[in-house]
């Protein structure tokens, strides 16, 4: 058997079900019987060990730190869109393109089927497939934050803490006043997060080449207030208050607490994140399909 010069990396945050199991075992199987190097992140190693779930093969192990000198061409995360959040703290600016199989619920992100790992895998060999593009949020901040790694793929979000009264925010565009809100919090979404927590809150849908953010309050006072759309080269900074000493503040699904006085910004990252995106697939037919965008119920 020739080698193929390529190696893939694997993520995986758990191995609860038989469908995940599956797609890891088939996976892993296929990519040897192709001569493909086999590379686990680290976590997904200690995850195996934890679960009891035996791999009857043999792959190499690396952590984020040292996915640049493993040579990894890609990165598989075997989860829902929520395992495909967390392949941005293990990609960073490196740049390696990444594809998720969906074993949880929705799959807006992980979009291939855990069956197709054959016709994905064959995919990647041929080189068929495209690279969107994301466009990701940088948070700057007058104290390290999030281990220094401070980017988000899907949005950042100020909160208020538990059930304390609502919050004050003084929102400033590239350093000119823009709006208080007098809300539970403020969302700053991109194109990829538009269809998530702020769409929940009645933010708009944003096409991921349409090069915008949004700018959703979360359960505002004033009704007057509504989502407004931004280039995505605008700098955003805020100034919060409230009666309480510090407030919640999250990049996609990592949180952490900042105390009051805190000055904090966001802007568009000078990197991407490049999502694979098979030939067949297309984003107009995922929103249609995935979030049921203009369907009509009475049918």
């Amino acid at each position: 058997m020739n080698r193929i010069k390529m190696n893939i990396g694997i993520y995986a945050r758990v191995m609860r079900n038989k469908i995940a199991v599956d797609c890891l075992q088939n996976l892993v199987s296929y990519l040897i019987e192709k001569g493909i190097g086999v590379y686990f992140h680290d976590n997904l190693h200690k995850t195996l060990q934890d679960s009891k779930v035996s791999m009857d093969c043999t792959y190499e192990i690396f952590t984020t730190e040292e996915i640049l000198s493993a040579k990894i061409d890609y990165l598989l995360c075997i989860g829902g869109d929520g395992t495909m959040l967390d392949t941005l703290n293990i990609v960073r600016e490196t740049g390696i393109p990444v594809l998720g199989f969906n074993t949880g619920r929705l799959g807006y992100l992980a979009t291939s089927n855990p069956t197709d790992v054959q016709k994905v895998v064959n995919e990647l060999i041929k080189k068929s497939y495209h690279i969107d593009k994301r466009s990701l949020l940088k948070l700057e901040a007058d104290t390290e934050l999030f281990n220094g790694f401070a980017y988000a793929l899907n949005d950042f979000v100020i909160h208020k803490k538990d059930s304390t009264s609502m919050i004050t925010v003084h929102t400033y565009l590239n350093g000119e006043f823009m709006n208080t809100y007098w809300a539970d919090g403020l969302i700053v979404a991109t194109p990829t997060g538009s269809s998530a927590y702020s769409l929940s809150c009645g933010g708009p849908i944003l096409i991921p080449q349409s090069a915008s953010f949004a700018i959703t309050p979360i359960a505002p006072h004033n009704l007057s207030v509504r989502p407004v759309v931004i280039p995505d080269n605008t700098v955003l900074s805020f100034e919060i208050e409230g009666r309480v000493k510090s407030y919640l503040i999250s990049l996609d699904s990592r949180s952490c607490s900042i105390k009051k006085g805190t000055q904090i910004a966001v802007k568009k990252a000078n990197f991407t994140f490049n999502l694979i995106r098979l030939s067949e697939e297309n984003y107009l037919d995922a929103l249609r399909n995935k979030m049921m965008w203009g369907m009509d119920a009475r049918n």
